[in-house]
């Protein structure tokens, strides 16, 4: 760290700019932005539960350790594991004074020595009087002379010292024992949102947080910042609800919303991308070839046009790019692209708006019949509008991991709840059950249970990536012979599913990576 880098202890809210309830997307983000300070970062997480395992952020050079959720991916605890690495303060006072030479550039990852502040210190100095706090007992294995553990907790912090096991009487004062020779200083500290450590690690993973995702949010300027997306509720026919932190909801319907709405409700997007990638359209039926009739879903999700557009901006997602039609559009160059047809990019509310003209709206989950919003009058087909969202899910070990913040979803009219954290299995059975009997035909029902494999590992960059696979098996007996690339690590192998509407990008543990709605 550098000889001034200090970071400041906020018991129940946080460690310098690091709060609790932040998203990853935005911690990650954030400390990668500056490798003089935080050079290495280790990401834990669990390959078959993603989404449902916390997701441990190592900084092994500097000396924490931060623990976030699964589902929500936020920011939950922030553990001290070594005093002797991060200069740390509380009220502007020194947990421990680190020699002067150790404040010039970053520790290595096993050098530091530095013991934790002394009780003395912490109930004299620091902090103050405080309950008794926990003692936890060696294991019945450990030898007779290992240490026990004292874990002294304050409101938001807590400081666990080792005491000697042989020295401990639950009827001697807490505080002549720690003040004794029989205990060390404090081998930890843990920051949360909790009255103590006893209370707050029934629920540190669900309770609901008192902070906001973004860390631009959590900072008290004056510039203004669009108010976060909590959820979205995928209603159908093109309707998404957007549930916001402390906002009114704000709906989204594909076909109308128009840029300016966009802009006005979520902010400006934080990136433009205009389309110019089309590879996999020759997959694509010829459009008089496809008509379904609003009673029936004659052609595949699993073919249409809307599934096989791909955006090789960013190697985001596979299924987020625009429409590409095979007849001549009076709006199109001369090239038959369209000059104005983009992705709003919201990295921080963690989805993709398409803008191109608008389209028939998709059709409602049965028992609907109809969508509840027909396609505008002819007088304003000509108008710029939002024709598709992509959700994406941020799963940790996933090609596009860090590049959007996790967005969070539910299906609603569904009779069970199918939302961002439901395996793609379940979600397929459900589906499949509603869509039952809405087909043209038992072939057009079969085609639509197939999905299109894609692997991003191949090449060299994202924009040169997307490879259509025969199966999913294919490529994993591939890649078990060792053929491609040597480089592939796995995690751009997808595969992609569509129901009417919807299009899910599945990875291999059965985790949705991302969802486009169209």
């Amino acid at each position: 760290m550098s000889k001034n880098h200090s970071l400041q202890i906020h018991p129940g809210r946080g460690l310098g700019f690091l709060v609790l309830g932040a998203s990853l997307h935005d911690v990650l983000t954030r400390l990668k932005a500056q490798p003089h300070l935080y050079p290495k970062l280790d990401v834990s997480y669990s390959p078959t539960q993603p989404l449902v395992a916390p997701i441990i952020l190592n900084l092994p050079r500097n000396g924490f350790r931060l623990r976030f959720d699964g589902p929500d991916q936020r920011l939950r605890l922030i553990e001290i594991l070594d005093f002797g690495k991060t200069q740390l303060s509380y009220k502007n006072i020194d947990l421990v004074k680190l020699p002067e030479e150790s404040t010039t550039a970053p520790a290595s990852a096993g050098d530091s020595t530095q013991s934790g502040p002394a009780f003395r210190h912490v109930y004299n100095r620091l902090m103050g009087p405080t309950f008794p706090g926990e003692y936890m007992p060696p294991n019945e294995a450990a030898a007779p002379q290992t240490a026990g553990m004292y874990v002294l907790s304050y409101p938001g912090i807590a400081f666990t010292f080792p005491l000697q096991h042989n020295a401990w009487s639950s009827s001697t004062n807490f505080v002549s024992l720690l003040s004794s020779t029989a205990a060390a200083p404090a081998k930890s500290l843990a920051i949360f949102d909790g009255a103590s450590w006893h209370e707050a690690r029934q629920d540190l993973l669900t309770r609901p947080c008192l902070h906001p995702r973004s860390l631009a949010l959590s900072m008290k300027g004056k510039e203004y910042q669009p108010d976060e997306v909590e959820l979205v509720n995928v209603c159908g026919s093109g309707v998404l609800q957007l549930i916001r932190r402390s906002s009114a909801p704000f709906r989204i319907v594909l076909g109308e919303t128009t840029p300016q709405d966009l802009v006005a409700e979520l902010g400006p997007p934080d990136g433009i991308y205009s389309k110019n990638d089309d590879r996999l359209s020759i997959h694509k039926p010829r459009r008089r070839e496809q008509r379904p009739s609003h009673g029936s879903y004659g052609a595949s999700p699993a073919t249409s046009e809307d599934l096989l557009d791909a955006d090789p901006s960013s190697g985001h997602t596979t299924t987020d790019d625009s429409d590409v039609d095979d007849d001549a559009d009076p709006r199109d160059d001369g090239q038959g692209q369209s000059t104005t047809k983009c992705f709003y990019n919201y990295f921080h509310h963690g989805f993709d708006v398409f803008i191109s003209y608008p389209s028939n709206p998709s059709l409602p989950l049965p028992p609907a019949t109809s969508p509840s919003h027909p396609l505008a009058t002819t007088n304003a087909i000509d108008r710029l509008v939002a024709t598709k969202v992509v959700l994406h899910g941020n799963v940790p070990g996933s090609y596009s991991f860090n590049r959007f913040r996790r967005s969070r979803w539910k299906i609603t009219g569904a009779s069970v709840n199918l939302d961002s954290e439901t395996s793609f299995s379940k979600i397929s059975h459900e589906l499949r059950e509603i869509w039952k009997g809405n087909y043209a035909s038992d072939e057009a029902e079969r085609a639509a249970q197939q999905a299109i494999v894609l692997d991003r590992d191949w090449g060299d960059s994202p924009s040169s990536s997307y490879e259509v696979l025969k199966g999913w098996d294919d490529c994993e007996q591939r890649r078990k012979k060792g053929s491609g690339s040597p480089e592939g690590s796995g995690a751009g192998k997808t595969q992609i599913f569509g129901f009417p509407g919807m299009l899910f990008e599945v990875l291999k543990n059965d985790a949705v990576s991302c969802l486009t709605i169209y």
